[in-house]
């Protein structure tokens, strides 16, 4: 049994997924926290306390604890703005371990913010301490360019921080290629280990059932695009995508978007919906083009399940859980050639990848499945899918399990 610091300054397992900064990572401290304490071991969670209404501290799951930070207004701010209190950050996690007298046996740091925050509590109490980037600040640069909205700042903490972690954490193989060119990261302190999906969570159900539940219509072609609503994820590319296969090949295609909060925020989502709505409109699609908001988490394998074939064609994607969400649920995927989507799906055999920011090829390839639905349903057998299998017990037996094998064998 060890006792594990996660930090996660702007992502908490707490939050609501589907909004602006709300995604991946949340889920991802949430389950491999959730699968440590199953382990036996003792997990404290530091967040950022982002809400006056939230306790200090709190039990979420057994052997599972959160710490909300102060650090910063206690209200919601874009990551982005979160730097300039990181040392605030540092320091609280430094005083509320010497208070209670703890000592952890690593710290895993998620977010080169986390990683900054945490360093000086490492160095300080000679804990070694992993770092999972989820994103790297030069890859987003070079995707992003001027709609990067963090300072040059970050390129030298990351680093600083791949000099002097203990142990880093790459998502996928171009991740670890990232790291070593970009970084000149020693491969030897490079662990790779792919994410995972909790089976308790993410299960088929019968497509008519589902679509019956949802109340879809039982003969139209769905695609499913879900996620957070900011524009580097390509939905824009999806609803032209949409039209070109409504208009082309003549078939009743209909888009589900699951993700974003649509209310007047003030904190993004609405205006890349307002956007995205006007995209279908002159499209002349906005009456086949779905978007729902964020989804409970127990709601997903209903909207999986009931579409035909679910798509991602972001800019670049670190990970990307949600094709292997999808995957689980019995479903094809078509996602761009970027990032960790492109090791995640087979093409040609559990889906297609396609260059992102490309509407004709994605069209072309959704016209294969609509026009093939015997070809749809074998890829979208979850035994079509290495990962998937692995992911099922025969080899990775849960990626979330083999990470807490980092540092316990």
């Amino acid at each position: 049994m060890q006792r594990i610091a996660m930090v996660s300054e702007h992502a908490s397992p707490l939050a609501a997924l589907g909004g602006v900064d709300s995604g991946g990572q949340n889920l991802y401290v949430a389950n491999v926290a959730r699968e440590l304490a199953r382990l036996g071991h003792h997990i404290d969670i530091f967040t950022r306390l982002d809400s006056p209404t939230l306790p200090p501290q709190m039990d979420w799951h057994e052997n599972v604890r959160i710490i909300h930070v102060p650090a910063g207004p206690a209200l919601r701010l874009p990551k982005e703005s979160l730097l300039p209190y990181m040392e605030q950050f540092g320091d609280y996690m430094q005083k509320y371990v010497g208070e209670h007298a703890i000592q952890y046996d690593v710290i895993h740091a998620n977010f080169f913010m986390s990683a900054l925050a945490a360093m000086p509590l490492a160095q300080q109490s000679n804990t070694p301490l992993a770092v999972t980037f989820h994103a790297l600040g030069k890859v987003r640069r070079i995707h992003q360019s001027h709609h990067d909205r963090f300072s040059d700042r970050r390129f030298s903490i990351e680093e600083d921080i791949v000099r002097n972690a203990d142990c880093i954490i790459a998502e996928c193989p171009q991740d670890r290629q990232d790291l070593i060119e970009l970084y000149d990261a020693d491969p030897e302190r490079i662990k790779m280990v792919p994410c995972g999906y909790d089976p308790s969570e993410l299960t088929p159900i019968e497509q008519r059932l589902a679509r019956t539940h949802l109340g879809w219509d039982q003969e139209g072609f769905y695609i499913l695009q879900l996620g957070r609503m900011v524009p580097r994820k390509g939905i824009d590319n999806v609803i032209k995508a949409v039209a070109r296969l409504r208009r082309i090949h003549k078939i009743d295609a209909r888009l589900c978007v699951v993700g974003g909060s649509l209310s007047n925020s003030g904190f993004g989502d609405m205006d890349e919906y307002v956007r995205l709505r006007s995209i279908a409109c002159e499209e002349n699609i906005e009456e086949f083009v779905d978007f729902t908001g964020s989804q409970a988490r127990n709601r997903l394998s209903s909207y999986y399940s009931a579409s035909d074939v679910f798509v991602t064609t972001p800019w670049y994607e670190p990970f990307g859980i949600t094709p292997l969400e999808a995957m689980a649920c019995g479903r094809p995927v078509i996602g761009s050639d970027t990032g960790g989507i492109k090791y995640t799906v087979e093409h040609e055999k559990t889906g297609f990848l396609v260059p992102p920011k490309n509407s004709a090829a994605l069209e072309e390839k959704l016209a294969i499945l609509a026009k093939n639905p015997s070809l749809s349903k074998k890829w979208g057998r979850p035994e079509q899918s290495v990962l998937v299998e692995c992911l099922h017990g025969s080899k990775l037996a849960w990626s979330w399990l083999r990470y807490s094998k980092i540092w316990t064998t």
